[in-house]
């Protein structure tokens, strides 16, 4: 490749530059994706189909594109034919390294506010907090996907139900900034009704967020702890309070791509510490202090927290273990994965007959955790429970004259996106497939045959003894 070594990136920012143009605009119009520049500034690669699109653009604005830019995905050979290289688990099992589907903001907010999946897990850990035993001096509650805070503001309504006197301390952590903005904006109805709440989030990984202290060295000294007080009485005001936290958000919220697996990792450490000034003196051994902060959960929240392909070892080692040795004495670990057995996975086999991604059960993650834990493993019980209590279902949100004769175009498109995105479908092989109508006509035959579209996920909960 004779131009190899030109960035597309660069000849857009500096198109961009001669022209006046926003990044965001120029996405839209050469590709109708308003994010497309900022993804490429996080590392994601490109199909040829897309660079010619590109390069149609440019072209029609008077300049020329990079004929084989870096950020164009490579080619391999296989048997002699040029293919794509593909973005699932490699041979081994290892996690891919470009698979970007939890970056796609689109694909998740449309889901997140179609289907009903995030009610759905809130009523299942609310089941849980009937076998709470808190001490004092809080409720102590670990959110290990925090998401966007539909799961945790709806658990902390029904917290404060039940626990109405009772200070809560709630670690909720998420690497995406955007999750970060729409949780917090959340927030502030919190603190109204539950004043004595010390509310902290951060982007570290499993094996540090809920200690909020980073293992590496260099990590450790570059933390970033900052803490607000609220000020006021009032939700409007704890509202404005928290929104003016977006700079500094932006500023140290930063992700970037792990060159080993391809997962967001964090740029700098940061713990955002958030209470009521008028509950400070209440809260003093709740709100935790740089370098002192203990972890010991009455319960974890472990929604989703894994990626389906990657192997069991991989969720155990790395995610679920650290977080059970986050549990004080009769704390809870609910687990929550997608299990497959649903029209979605049917829509899915429509057009990618063998697909399977989700080859880990419960039980394959409770033996895992098991190993991992080893001789500790006696200190804990491991619940996989029956079906009938383990899995839960939830459903795209349709009325039921929408599954008729005529499906319309905009649920057949919701249907399909809630489709791929719980079965992680990557974007290049649906690339592929938006290119003929197959895929709105398996969604309809679905749909039409199930008269509506729902999912199951399944949980499992681990408990660490009290004695």
């Amino acid at each position: 490749m004779a131009h190899a070594a030109v960035d597309l990136l660069d000849s857009i920012s500096e198109f961009c530059r001669r022209a006046g143009m926003a990044e965001s605009t120029f996405g839209r119009r050469a590709v109708n994706d308003g994010k497309f520049v900022a993804r490429l500034r996080d590392g994601a690669r490109i199909t040829p189909e897309t660079l010619e699109r590109v390069s149609v653009f440019l072209t029609s604005q008077g300049v020329e594109a990079p004929v084989a830019p870096r950020e164009l995905m490579q080619l391999l050979r296989v048997g002699g034919t040029p293919r794509l290289e593909t973005k699932t688990a490699n041979a081994e099992g290892a996690p891919s390294r470009n698979f970007r589907f939890f970056d796609n903001r689109q694909k998740y907010l449309l889901f997140v506010n179609t289907c009903s999946e995030k009610e759905m897990v809130a009523r299942r850990v609310d089941l849980e907090l009937a076998h709470l035993h808190p001490e004092p001096p809080a409720v102590r509650v670990f959110d290990a996907g925090m998401g966007d805070g539909t799961v945790l503001t709806r658990v902390m309504r029904e917290m404060h139900r039940r626990l109405p006197t009772l200070p809560f301390y709630v670690v909720g952590k998420e690497i995406s900034l955007e999750d970060t903005r729409l949780c917090l904006d959340k927030m502030a109805d919190r603190f109204h009704e539950h004043p004595a709440t010390a509310l902290v989030v951060t982007n570290m990984y499993y094996t540090e967020a809920p200690w909020l202290a980073p293992k590496a060295l260099s990590a450790a000294t570059s933390l970033v702890w900052h803490e607000v007080a609220l000020t006021g009485s009032t939700a409007a005001e704890f509202s404005e309070q928290i929104e003016a936290l977006e700079p500094f958000l932006a500023k140290v919220w930063q992700a970037k791509h792990s060159p080993k697996t391809g997962n967001p990792v964090y740029e700098r450490p940061v713990a955002l510490v958030i209470y009521r000034d008028d509950y400070r003196f209440l809260l003093d051994d709740v709100i935790p202090r740089q370098g002192q902060a203990r972890a010991d959960y009455d319960i974890v929240i472990a929604s989703q927290p894994y990626r389906a392909r990657v192997p069991v070892e991989f969720k155990a080692t790395k995610v679920i273990a650290p977080l059970v040795r986050a549990l004080r004495p009769g704390g809870r670990l609910l687990g929550i994965h997608s299990c497959g057995r649903d029209p979605g996975m049917e829509i899915i086999r429509k057009i990618w007959p063998g697909e399977d991604p989700f080859k880990t059960s419960r039980h394959d993650i409770l033996r895992a955790v098991r190993a991992v834990l080893g001789r500790d493993a006696r200190r804990y019980n491991f619940n996989a429970y029956a079906d009938q209590r383990a899995e839960f279902r939830y459903a795209m949100h349709t009325l039921p004259t929408e599954i008729a004769a005529g499906i319309g175009t905009s649920t057949l498109l919701a249907a399909w996106n809630a489709a791929v995105y719980v079965a992680q479908i990557d974007d290049e092989r649906l690339a592929v497939e938006l290119g003929s109508r197959r895929y709105i006509d398996a969604t309809r035959e679905v749909l039409q045959a199930h008269g509506s579209l729902w999912f199951l996920d399944e949980s499992y909960v681990i408990s660490r003894k009290r004695g």
